[in-house]
């Protein structure tokens, strides 16, 4: 200005246009690759987060369910993630905003030290304005937060018994509580909203007003002569320059604030403690009996054992305690501590089978192989073992069609079979299955344990039931009353000599009549 149209000077005034065309011209390849540098980190982020959690909780396996709701690793998983992702996009503008500020404050010192003194006391003066909102922030932030986790989890538990509801005629009682929560839950909402939406405003209003008195200020000044109309349209151009930073300053406060929370959610989820693995102990493959000396149960090795309780959760328990589940229960298997044996070891040779386990999307090969590798000789014996061979049969792709997530496209008795094949294809030493039958007719019934029994020849198979069809076919039968053993021994033996048992065998016989009645 001073040099170019106010001195008339021409060239000058070219000169400084050009520079400044320049300027604009790099700030526009700063601010692109800006873009995609910060892009490219909110994306690692992200990922690196869902990584963690991901393997976080496959090593917390089944006992994560028992810690941690569904709708929390959900939510953590998709919600948080995201948040402390674009709160860490605050890094690189954030160190720009820093240098330009202090750019800015030095320039105009050279101008006035007065309008410096300004720059230097107002942004500060501005983040102290909008201090106590993201203090608001996080206040009712972690409140929404927890409210959220814990709609989510009623979403997941309904999505989960949808079939149920409906054939119970409970789906509008539910849908009429979930409403409820959830205008319960925009209620938190709103009271997020309000500091969220001044400190949006603030972060446009302030910097505005901040620029309009540093110009006014700037304009007494020259009207008074003690700087230059040039020098007005330099400290114009440098305060304008500010708002931008002082407005990321104020944005990045709130992202931070939201941050805050949602990172100690995730940290909450990755503390969660996962039995470390720094045992070396090995047993050697079928050398002695599983033994849970809660129930006083033994399993003796290659046999086909049926666990039967009048109360099919105690006979659950027992499974649980025997697989480790809740970690170091006591449980030995030949005769060494369960919590001894390297973990890894201890899952590949040991595997629990129940009815809850999850059926990923995927092909029917990798819902069967799991992480193993794929044999489609041993998937269709594993099939074959499950009588899930016409499920197969009847998808148009066979081992490679597609199954939705949860099983969604199956129904109950094909899902049992299709988990059955999975835990059979691992061939682990010790199958521990959770009623693996429950769900199919009683001619399938017979079937599948006609086929584990043959396929599992020598190796130790346990399963939970109260089926006189798998019962009789069980080498060992062990009866638990109050979750403890009161008997042991075939089939035959048990209904000549135990009276509980013969009654229990008798109500599930009447069961069984009535499904083959309605088949």
């Amino acid at each position: 200005m001073d040099e170019g149209l106010v001195a008339g000077d021409t060239a000058a005034l070219v000169g400084w246009a050009l520079v400044l065309l320049a300027i604009t011209v790099l700030n526009a390849l700063l601010g692109i690759a800006r873009h995609r540098t910060m892009t490219k980190i909110r994306m690692d982020a992200s990922f690196r987060s869902v990584r963690a959690t991901v393997w976080h909780t496959s090593r917390l396996g089944a006992s994560l369910t028992r810690r941690v709701s569904a709708g929390e690793v959900v939510t953590v998983g998709i919600s948080d993630v995201y948040t402390v992702a674009q709160a860490l996009t605050v890094t690189g503008p954030g160190v720009g905003a820093v240098i330009a500020y202090a750019v800015v404050a030095f320039v105009l010192f050279t101008i006035s030290p007065l309008l410096a003194a300004v720059i230097l006391a107002g942004v500060p003066l501005l983040a102290v304005a909008v201090g106590p909102f993201l203090h608001r922030i996080e206040r009712t932030g972690g409140e929404y937060r927890v409210h959220q986790g814990r709609l989510t989890t009623r979403l997941v538990d309904v999505l989960a018994g949808l079939r149920v509801l409906n054939g119970l005629g409970g789906k509008a009682f539910v849908a009429e509580r979930y409403g409820q929560e959830s205008q319960s839950l925009v209620g938190h909402g709103y009271r997020v909203a309000g500091p969220t939406s001044w400190v949006g405003a603030l972060s446009g209003g302030l910097p505005a007003l901040f620029l309009a008195a540093v110009v006014w200020l700037s304009a007494r000044m020259a009207a008074a002569g003690t700087i230059t109309i040039g020098d007005v349209v330099a400290v114009y151009g440098y305060v304008a320059v500010l708002v931008v930073p002082v407005a990321f300053f104020i944005e990045g406060g709130s992202d931070i604030a939201r941050a805050r929370v949602a990172g100690r959610r995730i940290i909450d989820l990755l503390n969660l403690p996962v039995a470390e693995d720094d045992h070396d102990v090995v047993t050697t493959p079928g050398s002695g009996p599983l033994a849970d000396p809660v129930s006083g149960v033994i399993v003796r090795p290659g046999l086909l054992t049926a666990l039967v309780a009048t109360q099919s959760a105690e006979a659950i328990a027992v499974v649980e305690r025997l697989g480790n589940l809740p970690a170091d229960a006591g449980t030995t298997w030949a005769g060494v501590r369960i919590a001894d044996v390297a973990r890894e070891e201890f899952r590949r040779r040991l595997v629990v089978a129940d009815n809850d386990a999850e059926v990923f999307a995927g092909t029917v090969r990798d819902i069967v192989t799991g992480r193993l590798e794929p044999d489609d000789s041993r998937i269709r014996a594993a099939l074959r073992v499950a009588v899930a061979e016409d499920v197969v049969e009847a998808l148009p792709d066979g081992l490679d069609a597609e199954i939705a997530a949860g099983g969604s496209d199956l129904s109950g008795g094909q899902r049992q079979r299709i988990r059955l094949a999975r835990a059979v294809y691992a061939a682990p030493d010790v199958l521990l299955a959770v009623e693996p039958t429950s769900a199919v007719d009683a001619n399938t019934e017979a079937a599948m344990i006609d086929r584990i029994r043959e396929a599992r020849r020598d190796l130790t198979t346990v399963v939970t039931t109260t089926s006189p069809l798998v019962l009789d076919r069980a080498d060992e039968v062990i009866v638990l009353v109050d979750g403890k053993v009161s008997a042991a021994g075939t089939h035959t033996e048990l209904l000549r000599g135990d009276s509980s048992y013969r009654a229990l065998v008798s109500r599930a016989q009447d069961g069984l009549d009535d499904r083959t009645a309605d088949e």
